[in-house]
């Protein structure tokens, strides 16, 4: 019913882990993005953005044509709506729900993405930016922390597509891990999702379609991702 063009990054885990919580059927296209597949004219077609994740509905609500979407919160979002789940239906929940969502597009994850840029992926290390990436890092994380304070989870007792936003981005690079022992309601909520069945699901997903690997980054695809401009 649902394809998912997907790559096992953070934005992706958390496509993944609405589907699998929700019980969701779907088939996985693989987009290695390594590889450039991001960028074949088929899926900018559908993500004209040339990121990943996109989804295809083939039975949207509406019953009409088959539906694309891209971004990751807009597809949360969409996912939520379509089934009612994981969203709440009163109107101060809900704007609860979407100023966390928003707030993890716009700030929780381009920030925490820089941080790791910087600390793993870039050629040389500069300085200026991997202390104004990590401070920042840190400023958000001191954010969430003050939010969860009294909480089972971000918008309160209940688990919600702000958790899922949020939670693969809470220190993705294993070279380059976040210390996250200030933390302490963090490190609370973070283990409660990962307990989650859905949430193993998922995970075990992404490492069939992409399993770890210790060799490093190559230069075409440090390119590819990097510095790649198509028609260039």
């Amino acid at each position: 019913m649902i394809d998912l063009h997907y790559w096992p990054t953070p934005n992706g885990h958390k496509i993944t882990m609405y589907l699998e919580e929700c019980g969701l059927d779907y088939t996985i296209r693989p987009v290695n993005i390594g590889a450039g597949e991001q960028f074949r004219p088929d899926y900018l077609a559908i993500s004209p953005n040339n990121r990943m994740p996109a989804i295809v509905d083939h039975a949207p609500a509406d019953g009409g044509a088959p539906l694309s979407l891209f971004e990751s919160g807009a597809i949360l979002l969409y996912l939520a709506e379509k089934t009612g789940r994981l969203i709440p239906t009163d109107l101060r929940g809900r704007e609860t729900v979407l100023q966390w969502l928003f707030w993890q597009m716009a700030g929780l994850g381009p920030m925490t993405g820089q941080y790791g840029h910087f600390r793993v992926y870039a050629p040389e290390p500069l300085p200026y930016a991997i202390e104004r990436y990590t401070k920042e890092a840190h400023r958000l994380l001191g954010v969430l922390e003050r939010r969860l304070v009294g909480r089972d989870f971000i918008a309160g007792d209940d688990y919600t597509i702000a958790d899922i936003a949020c939670y693969p981005w809470i220190s993705p690079y294993a070279k380059a891990p976040i210390d996250l022992s200030g933390y302490p309601e963090i490190r609370r909520w973070h283990a409660a999702i990962a307990a989650r069945p859905a949430t193993q699901r998922a995970y075990a997903r992404g490492v069939d379609v992409n399993p770890p690997s210790d060799q490093p980054l190559g230069e075409e695809a440090r390119r590819i991702l990097f510095g790649h401009a198509p028609g260039r």
